[in-house]
């Protein structure tokens, strides 16, 4: 019976989870502005895409959010495991 209950908990805090994860990435995806339009297309102004000297720099940390998550998942579930396993003996 004590099992259950701590089944029951684990499955309360990781649909919390999820759910605070998921409201903060679509936050984060929503709050970045649109990029900036290309330049005016004079010779020697930096006219066209990928040619200038303003260019903006790649994400880095898109796959480190992602990365840390599944790693919470996946000790979330060896805790869980280890707890079922400790109610068998």
């Amino acid at each position: 019976m004590h099992t259950n209950n701590n089944a029951r908990a684990m499955k309360k805090i990781f649909v919390a989870m999820m759910f605070l994860l998921s409201t903060t990435f679509s936050t984060i995806a929503l709050a970045s502005g649109p990029p900036p339009p290309p330049g005016g297309g004079g010779s020697g102004s930096g006219g066209g895409h990928g040619q200038g000297g303003n260019q903006p720099t790649a994400p880095i940390g898109g796959g480190l959010e992602i990365l840390l998550v599944l790693g919470m998942a996946y000790a979330g579930k060896k805790v869980y495991k280890l707890r079922k396993e400790e109610g068998k003996e």
